[in-house]
C-alpha cells in the first residue's frame, strides 16, 4: 500500500534530493530537514486517498451493515416470542435449543472463516454466509416441529457467524486504526431499527403470524447479499507464501475442530439437561458432561503442544496481558448479555402480563442502551487514543450493577426495570463489541479476521454456557416456587384435583396461560392462579441475576489490570478498495 510521508529525513544522494523536489514544496528541503529534525513514524504515515470516503467504499460499508444486522435479528426477534412458537409447533421441553443451537453454530464456524476467506476471498464468503441466513430463515418460517425449527436456527447461526465476523473484519480493514472505533461504531448504529425488536416480534406474532419473522429476516439477508455482490470488490487475498488451495486446506485445524466442537456441544447439553430434564446424577447428564470436559482438555493440550497450525496462532498474543484479559471480559460479557437479552423478554411476559404492546414497550429500554453503550465506548476508544482501562472498568461496573440489581424486581415494581435496563444495557453495550475491536487493534493486521473470529466465538460460547447455567438455575427454583405458590392459590380457590393443579403449573411454566381457562373456567379463580404464577416467576428470576454478579465481579477485576493501547492508534489503513 502506498503511503505519503509527512516528515522527511536527510537525503543520502542527489537522486533522492531531486525526487523530493518533485513530490512538492510542502515537503521541505533537505536543509530544512537537517535544521528542524522531525521523527518519522512509518505507522503514522497515511495516504489520504486510502482514507477518502468514496461512493464505492460507502456502499461496501452499507452492504456490511446489512450483513451485520442480518446476522443479529433472528435471535433478537425469535427470542422475544418463544411462547408463540412452541404454542404452535410444540417442543416445550426443548425450545431453549433454538437459542443454543443458533449460538453454538455461530461460534463453531468462526475459527474457519479465515481459512475460507483465504480460499475463496472475503466477498464470496460473505455472500455464502448471507445465503445460509436466507436458507435458515426459510426453514424456520416453514417448520411444523420444534426439531425442524432448531435446525433452521442452527443453519441461520452458521450464516450469522460468517456474516458478523466478515462485517466487523471488513469494516475494521477499511478504517484507519485510529478511526476503527468510529467506523465500527457507525456499523453497530445500524441496528437501531431493531432496538424495539421484542415490540416488532410481539406485534407480528399477535396480529399476524410468528412465521412472518422468517420472511422478514430472509428478505433482509437477501438485500445484504445483493449489495455485497454488486459493491464489495476487495483486492485479492494476500498470499505472500504463495500457498496453493491444497496447502491452505492442509493448514485448517481439523483435529482441533473435531475435539472442540463435540466437546463444547456435549458440555452444553449436560448443563442444559441437568436438573431440568434429567437429574444431575443420571447417566444422561454425567456421560456428556465427563466426555465434554475430556474433549475440551484434549483440545487445549493439542493446540498448545501438538498442533502444527493451531486454530489460533500464538502470534495473536502481541500484547498477551491485554489480549488475555480482554478475552475473559468478552466471555463474561457474553454470558451477561444473553442473560438480559433472552431472560428479560420472557420475564416481562411472564411476570407483568402478555399484552403484546406492553411487552414490547417494556423491552424498549433494552435495545437502545446496548446500542448506545457500544457506540459511545467505540467512539471513545478512538477519541481517547486507546485509554481502554477506564472505559472497560466503567462498562463492567455498569453491567454488573445493572444485571445484579434485577434481583430486586417483583410483581409490583416494574418501573425499576426501566432504570436497570438502561444501566445494564450501557455496560453490556460498552463491552460486547468494543472488546472485540480492542483485540483487533492490538493484533497484527494479517490476523484481524482470526482475532475477530476468536473474540466472536468466545462471546457467543460464553453466552451459550451462561444461558444454560442461568436457565438451569431459573428452572430449578421455578419448580419449587410454582408448586408452592400456584398450588396454594389453587387450593384457596377450591381447586383440589391434583391433576388440574399440575396442569395449571405446567401451562404456567410454558407461558401458555390462556389455556388455563379450560381448566379454571371461573374468572375470579383464573385471575388468582395467574397472579400466583406471576409471583412465582418473579421469585425465581432473581436467582439468575444473583449468579450474574459473580461473573461480573471477575470482569471488573480483569478490567482493572488492562493497559492502554495508545501506541497502536495510528493512521494505518490495512485494506483499501
Amino acid at each position: 500500500m502506498a503511503t505519503t510521508e509527512k516528515s522527511v529525513s536527510p537525503p543520502h544522494s542527489e537522486h533522492e534530493h531531486e525526487h523530493e523536489k518533485d513530490v512538492g514544496e510542502k515537503v521541505g528541503t533537505p536543509h530544512h530537514a537537517e535544521e528542524f529534525p522531525v521523527k518519522t513514524d512509518p505507522e503514522a504515515a497515511v495516504n489520504e486517498t486510502d482514507d477518502k470516503m468514496t461512493f464505492k467504499k460507502i456502499m461496501a460499508l452499507v452492504a456490511m451493515a446489512f450483513l451485520w444486522t442480518g446476522s443479529q435479528i433472528p435471535v433478537y426477534l425469535y427470542g422475544g416470542i418463544p411462547p408463540y412458537i412452541y404454542g404452535d409447533i410444540g417442543g416445550t421441553d426443548r425450545w431453549t435449543w433454538f437459542i443454543l443451537g443458533n449460538l453454538f453454530a455461530l461460534g463453531a464456524v468462526c475459527p474457519f472463516v479465515g481459512s475460507l476467506s483465504d480460499l475463496f476471498g472475503r466477498r464470496w464468503v460473505a455472500i455464502g454466509g448471507g445465503i445460509l441466513l436466507i436458507i435458515g430463515n426459510i426453514v424456520t418460517s416453514t417448520a411444523h416441529s420444534m426439531n425442524t425449527f432448531i435446525a433452521g436456527m442452527a443453519i441461520a447461526g452458521a450464516g450469522a457467524g460468517i456474516n458478523e465476523l466478515t462485517a466487523l473484519a471488513v469494516t475494521s480493514e477499511l478504517a484507519p486504526r485510529r478511526k476503527r472505533g468510529i467506523y465500527v461504531s457507525a456499523l453497530i448504529f445500524t441496528i437501531i431499527p431493531y432496538c424495539p425488536s421484542v415490540l416488532w416480534a410481539q406485534l407480528v406474532a399477535f396480529y399476524g403470524s410468528w412465521r412472518y419473522i422468517g420472511l422478514w429476516c430472509g428478505v433482509w439477508a437477501f438485500i445484504g447479499v445483493v449489495l455485497t455482490f454488486v459493491f464489495y470488490h476487495p483486492p485479492p487475498v494476500a498470499n505472500p507464501q504463495g500457498l496453493t488451495r491444497r496447502e491452505i486446506l492442509s493448514r485448517v485445524d481439523y483435529i482441533g475442530a473435531a475435539l472442540s466442537i463435540p466437546g463444547l456441544l456435549l458440555f452444553l447439553a449436560a448443563i442444559q439437561w441437568g436438573g431440568y430434564q434429567y437429574s444431575w446424577g443420571s447417566a444422561h447428564v454425567i456421560a456428556p458432561l465427563v466426555l465434554g470436559i475430556i474433549l475440551i482438555i484434549a483440545f487445549v493440550v493439542y493446540e498448545a503442544k501438538f498442533a502444527r497450525y493451531p486454530m489460533f496462532p500464538g502470534s495473536i498474543l502481541q500484547e498477551p496481558r491485554i489480549m488475555t484479559l480482554t478475552l475473559i471480559i468478552t466471555f463474561i460479557s457474553g454470558s451477561n448479555f444473553f442473560s438480559v437479552l433472552l431472560f428479560w423478554p420472557t420475564q416481562s411476559y411472564n411476570v407483568y402480563g402478555h399484552d403484546p404492546w406492553q411487552v414490547g414497550i417494556r423491552n424498549l429500554a433494552l435495545g437502545f442502551p446496548i446500542m448506545a453503550g457500544a457506540c459511545i465506548v467505540l467512539a471513545l476508544i478512538s477519541i481517547t487514543r486507546g485509554h481502554i482501562r477506564s472505559l472497560m472498568v466503567v462498562s463492567c461496573c455498569f453491567m454488573t450493577a445493572g444485571c445484579g440489581a434485577f434481583a430486586a424486581l417483583n410483581r409490583d415494581n416494574v418501573w425499576l426495570a426501566y432504570i436497570l435496563l438502561i444501566i445494564s444495557g450501557l455496560g453490556i453495550g460498552g463491552i460486547v463489541v468494543p472488546a472485540s475491536i480492542i483485540s483487533t487493534i492490538v493484533c497484527p493486521d494479517e490476523l484481524i479476521a482470526t482475532v475477530a473470529a476468536l473474540t466472536l466465538a468466545i462471546r457467543v460460547l460464553g453466552g451459550a454456557i451462561g444461558y444454560s447455567i442461568y436457565y438451569n438455575v431459573f428452572s430449578e427454583h421455578f419448580k419449587t416456587e410454582a408448586t408452592k405458590k400456584i398450588g396454594r392459590a389453587a387450593v384457596e380457590m377450591g381447586i383440589k384435583d391434583k391433576k388440574v393443579i399440575a396442569g395449571i403449573i405446567g401451562l404456567t411454566a410454558e407461558g401458555l396461560i390462556d389455556h388455563i381457562h379450560k381448566l379454571v373456567p371461573n374468572e375470579k379463580a383464573y385471575e388468582h392462579v395467574i397472579l400466583a404464577g406471576q409471583v412465582a416467576y418473579a421469585a425465581s428470576y432473581k436467582y439468575v441475576y444473583f449468579v450474574s454478579i459473580a461473573f461480573g465481579a471477575v470482569s471488573i477485576i480483569c478490567a482493572l489490570f488492562l493497559g492502554n493501547i495508545r501506541k497502536y492508534m495510528t493512521h494505518k489503513v490495512p485494506v483499501t478498495l
